[in-house]
């Protein structure tokens, strides 16, 4: 009965071991990695947020040349993109879009 156990408890030993992932972060390292977002997030949101801004003032000024729809994809391209730095960021697994889309998004709305 004791050996029963004793191979019932190493092979889900081994089963929990070949389940883990292969790669696990210390929580210190997640820890810096989300400092590091918070604090590239609060230089990175106020220069997109001037962007932005500047960018609905230039659809401002093209809507009544070139009409609502370039205007729309003027605002689409400065206000669409990455708001936030994450941690999957700093790590390299996701990219930075400072300009956004085409603006498809903001006429889709503008027509409905």
């Amino acid at each position: 009965m004791r050996q029963i156990v004793a191979v019932l408890l190493v092979m889900g030993l081994v089963g929990a071991a070949a389940v883990a992932p292969a790669f696990a972060e210390s929580t210190g390292q997640e820890v810096a990695y989300g400092t590091g977002s918070v604090f590239s997030t609060l230089v990175y949101a106020p220069v997109k947020g001037a962007f932005c801004i500047l960018g609905g003032v230039t659809a401002g000024f093209t809507l009544p040349f070139a009409g609502p729809d370039t205007a729309g994809k003027v605002a689409g391209r400065a206000c669409g993109g990455t708001w936030a730095i994450t941690p999957s960021v700093l790590k390299g697994k996701e990219s930075v879009r400072f300009v956004g889309g085409d603006g498809s998004a903001a006429r889709t709305a503008a027509r409905r």
